[in-house]
């Protein structure tokens, strides 16, 4: 299984309408960015992701499921973009936000930190645990 993170400006679409979809989940859909795009390609339906904030409170506040592997994104005729369904699993227990992940030198790798404008990324094993336990939620 790997993990990734999920950006979303909650006033677009935030933690509340992504678990407003239940288990039919929702499109992940408009990301205009290749190498997003590409890490989406890279998603497997199981694997799980963070979702996070990105306005406001920048945090994460919870954990998704790939229910769909990447396809054509709906929102568009141009076959070079692609996405991934998700559903909401569950919220954290407490929101982690960025400013605690940048004062944590264990992230000082994680691209939140390196490379916070791609809306779609890759986080590793370790770093999923260390997130998890932050949030006060299960890792699996």
């Amino acid at each position: 299984m790997a993990y990734w993170l999920f950006k979303s400006e909650p006033s677009t679409w935030g933690w509340d309408d992504q678990v407003a979809k239940g288990d039919a989940g929702e499109e992940w859909d408009g990301v205009r960015n290749y190498q997003a795009r590409n890490f989406m390609r890279e998603m497997a339906k199981g694997d799980l992701g963070f979702f996070y904030h990105s306005q406001g409170e920048r945090a994460i506040v919870g954990i998704v499921e790939i229910i769909a592997k990447a396809h054509q994104d709906s929102s568009t005729d141009d076959d070079r973009w692609e996405c991934v369904d998700i559903k909401a699993v569950r919220p954290f227990k407490t929101p982690v936000t960025l400013d605690a992940i940048k004062v944590d030198g264990r992230f000082d790798d994680m691209p939140l930190v390196k490379s916070p404008r791609l809306s779609v990324q890759p986080v590793t094993d370790e770093q999923w645990q260390q997130i998890c336990a932050m949030g006060n939620t299960e890792a699996s």
